[in-house]
């Protein structure tokens, strides 16, 4: 029986040499590897409150979509800075090549509201702090992050945990 990861790609050294890219669109083409990775997404919150659902770009759209969906609730995007109309408010973070900031509509997430964070690979979790911190400003109260993979390596998890984030991941992967 397969297994969430048997349905990710690896591909050798991109986009640079001694990366190993973790490739989770073979995931989402296949119909039943789609279906798996959502529900067991899914699974550690049956029951849980949730009010909306945070997905993180860009693939974090896929997968967060495809949650609020099953769960009938609404979806808000944290995008790359400069992609949203509207107010937004910005929190920029470090990448390790550079800097970055991710953008949230200002009036996307009521203060109070039950938030569940979603993408598709924890690395070193930038992204996903900046996410979490520019929900935080809005008052929504995160009751968990979802991720497919978690490159533990990077120390990801534990930047979040630190934040007294709840993270579930449904693979690991070794080495970056």
């Amino acid at each position: 029986m397969k297994t969430v990861k048997d349905y990710i790609r690896t591909i050798p050294d991109f986009p640079h040499e001694g990366i190993m890219f973790r490739d989770v669109t073979t995931l989402f083409a296949d119909p039943r590897g789609f279906r798996m990775a959502i529900d067991q997404l899914l699974h550690p919150y049956v029951g849980v409150k949730i009010d909306k659902v945070v997905g993180l770009e860009a693939r974090g759209f896929i997968l967060g979509g495809a949650i609020a969906h099953q769960l009938s609730i609404g979806f808000v995007p944290v995008r790359k800075a400069g992609k949203l109309p509207g107010k937004v408010i910005s929190q920029d973070y470090t990448l390790e090549y550079g800097q970055a900031t991710v953008e949230l509509h200002d009036d996307a997430i009521q203060a109070g509201e039950k938030i569940l964070v979603i993408d598709d690979l924890l690395a070193t979790g930038g992204t996903a702090e900046a996410g979490i911190k520019l929900i935080e400003r809005l008052g929504g109260e995160i009751v968990g992050c979802g991720f497919v993979i978690d490159l533990p390596e990077l120390g990801g998890r534990k930047r979040l945990e630190a934040l007294g984030m709840d993270v579930k991941a449904l693979c690991t992967f070794d080495g970056l």
